[in-house]
């Protein structure tokens, strides 16, 4: 498997655009965004747990209740949530997409972000869908992944090649989030394309399984959103045989979804609302998965680890044990060893469950660094799992209270 350029149009047979429609008042951002495959696709996604939804949310899990679609349309500057009209207007979104591209309404995925509450205009998008048309290109991943921004200060792209029954696959995506992230789908849109042919039900579970590795171990702040999406399309121009059991292709499918999603996890949370550090948060030596995760989860979603991060305190180290003793995980906190690593080298500041004596000169550098990396040791097994955050700063406060003002 190889990192590769090109994003959500890594992937043959796609093209992608991103242009300003007018629904935000910006006209320096763009604001609507298409994804376009050159035939049908198999497609499957999962979606926020917050009972609270976005109406795309509604219409798109009804579009895919086939296991197909053939393209994707996706407006920031407003959630479409919480409006009166929310279905109407996105059902509205899919006619005027399906119309410009000749294709079904039910064959569009559909999606926004932004603020919650008011209605989504139509007459936007409806006049600007030519253009959208038009711009679309193969190399057209960037356009797209910037008209999704929200609060992101950076577009977020990935993608990957590997080889499958002796066909070349790619694989690729986008995604956008800053803030309001937290497991359980964070606050986040992400498509994702493929050349690879997969039947439905393989893709939904490849998808499930992918965001349950990499899209639910990310936190920012704690919120879980309500337009949270990830759905990947994937068109089988790669000319491999279908994969449509288990086996040794679908695993090498898994393992490259899991690198793109982790790759745009991790820039999600680096690009978190105010954030001036990455923390990846590594569990090693759990009894299983699931103590795994959720140890890793409990640690990054602790506002007070996040604190002191922003500080480059090395008493993260006690606030950690703290968050894995109400994690609820079935642990014995005595064999519990942290330590704390980046380009500046490495500082240990838990052994079997106690406070040790460190450097605090040699702390306070490591934990400086842009990028960092807390390591959990619970000397009970052998699994590992990795969740994804960053520090908590005053700039958060700054952003989310003059959001809409």
């Amino acid at each position: 498997m190889e990192f590769i350029e090109g994003g959500v149009t890594a992937a043959k047979g796609f093209s992608a655009s991103g242009i300003h429609c007018g629904i935000r008042r910006n006209k320096t951002k763009p604001d609507l965004a298409l994804i376009l495959s050159d035939r049908t696709c198999s497609a499957a996604g999962v979606y926020t747990r917050n009972l609270v939804k976005g109406a795309p949310i509604t219409v798109t899990r009804k579009n895919i209740a086939d296991g197909r679609a053939q393209a994707i349309i996706c407006n920031s500057g407003i959630a479409n949530t919480c409006a009166p009209d929310g279905i109407e207007k996105a059902e509205a979104m899919c006619r005027v997409a399906a119309s410009a591209l000749d294709l079904k309404p039910e064959d569009i995925v559909v999606a926004s972000t932004g603020v919650i509450g008011p209605s989504l205009p139509i007459e936007p998008i409806a006049d600007g869908m030519a253009e959208l048309k038009a711009s679309l290109k193969e190399d057209g991943s960037p356009s797209a992944a910037t008209a999704i921004m929200t609060t992101d200060t950076m577009p977020k792209e990935a993608a990957v090649k590997f080889t499958i029954g002796g066909k070349t696959v790619n694989i690729g995506g986008i995604s956008k989030g800053s803030g309001m992230i937290h497991p359980n789908m964070a606050t986040m849109l992400c498509f994702v394309t493929t050349d690879c042919a997969i039947a439905p039900d393989m893709l939904q579970k490849a998808v499930k399984t992918a965001a349950d590795a990499t899209f639910n171990m990310i936190d920012v702040d704690g919120d879980t959103s309500t337009n949270d999406t990830f759905v990947v399309l994937a068109n089988g121009a790669a000319g491999n045989d279908e994969i449509a059991l288990e086996g040794a292709d679908y695993d090498a499918f898994v393992a490259a979804l899991e690198a793109v999603g982790r790759k745009l996890a991790m820039m999600m949370a680096k690009d978190g609302e105010g954030a001036s550090r990455l923390i990846v948060y590594r569990v090693d030596g759990a009894p299983d998965l699931e103590t795994a995760r959720t140890v890793a989860r409990s640690v990054s979603s602790s506002t007070l680890v996040k604190a002191a991060f922003f500080g480059a305190d090395a008493n993260a180290g006690g606030r950690a044990m703290c968050a894995i003793g109400y994690s609820g995980a079935d642990l014995d906190v005595e064999k519990i060893d942290i330590a704390f690593k980046s380009t500046k080298g490495r500082v240990e500041v838990v052994r079997a469950g106690m406070g040790i004596e460190f450097s605090e000169e040699l702390a306070l550098e490591v934990l400086k660094e842009s990028e960092i990396e807390a390591q959990i040791d619970l000397h009970m097994g052998s699994i590992s799992a990795e969740a994804y955050g960053c520090d908590l700063t005053y700039d958060y406060v700054k952003i989310n209270a003059d959001y809409r003002t």
